[in-house]
């Protein structure tokens, strides 16, 4: 069977634990793969060179920036592109719909539902499955957000909901849970900034928000007019009772409620910890928010939001 005319474009940094599965997985489907990668120090390059000749070191500022230069600074085979991070997996079954979508020309965009394993269980409620997200698209229709956290693709045309499941694997095993407290704690800091910038007026927001549009658009807008607007620290509590328990995220066993506890109590009240923190620096040292999230977290927001 043919390849499809479909390129993948793989952000990287330091991923030799996930990048062969993730390639793999991608590799007797597609006829174009493209690796960004933020001068990993480990086996990355080496791994992806077995795959592609296509590796591009770029410098990291944050998830979208890196993906949009991608998108302007490589060699871009097709028309069609695929969003993949080295801890995603993709099935068999899931090409096979996909090859049926291109082939009959159906859409510009598709989205795919996301697939979470965390401790060797698959995390079925909670709202977190079916999560949709979309990944696949055409260049000529799609854009990828340019913000600091939480980025979509925006796609001017048809979009259809798949049932092509992608799978997330990165945190599939007991052992792998200081991977998911340093990955988050990273993702911490960016979703902190990309509050402050909305709250403080810092920048416009680049949103898809939009409370009547698809269930990406709605959600958004709910995380920003809603989520966004209940007072710091108590908005944690709100969203883990609705996780486990509006959502029967209890369902998912123990695995479920250490995830759940972790993404509310930890993740989302780091955040808030990170917001405090920053305003009330920039208000005892007379600085910026700008300033001090460069001081502290050596992020430089202005530079960043250059175009």
């Amino acid at each position: 069977m043919n390849k499809l005319p479909v390129t993948a474009i793989i952000m990287t940094y330091n991923e030799e634990r996930n990048l062969r599965a993730c390639l793999e997985s991608v590799n007797e489907y597609i006829d174009d793969i493209i690796i960004v990668d933020s001068y990993s120090n480990d086996k990355t390059e080496e791994i992806a060179r077995e795959y592609t000749d296509k590796f591009y070191p770029n410098k990291w500022i944050n998830h979208s920036k890196q993906y949009l230069w991608g998108i302007a600074n490589t060699d871009i085979k097709n028309e069609w592109v695929l969003r993949l991070d080295a801890d995603e997996r993709w099935t068999e079954e899931g090409f096979d719909e996909l090859r049926k979508i291109i082939e009959e020309d159906s859409a510009d965009g598709v989205y795919v539902k996301m697939k979470i394993f965390f401790m060797g269980r698959f995390i079925k409620h909670g709202a977190f499955y079916p999560n949709y997200f979309l990944r696949v698209y055409k260049r000529s229709k799609g854009a990828m957000e340019d913000r600091w956290m939480d980025e979509h693709i925006k796609v001017d045309g048809v979009t259809l909901l798949s049932n092509i499941d992608v799978i997330e694997s990165n945190y599939d095993r007991q052992e792998n849970i200081a991977l998911w407290t340093t990955k988050h704690n990273g993702y911490s800091t960016r979703e902190a900034v990309e509050f402050l910038i909305a709250k403080h007026k810092i920048h416009e927001i680049d949103t898809v928000a939009n409370l009547f549009g698809n269930k990406t658009e709605r959600k958004r807008w709910m995380k920003e007019n809603v989520y966004f607007k209940t007072p710091l620290f108590v908005r944690p509590f709100l969203y883990f009772i609705y996780r486990y328990f509006f959502k029967l995220g209890f369902l998912d066993g123990k695995e479920g409620f250490i995830f759940h506890t972790l993404h509310a109590f930890w993740y989302r009240f780091l955040v808030d910890t990170k917001v405090y923190q920053i305003e009330q620096l920039a208000k005892k040292n007379n600085q910026t928010i700008q300033e001090v999230v460069k001081d502290h977290y050596g992020m430089d927001i202005d530079a960043a939001n250059e175009k």
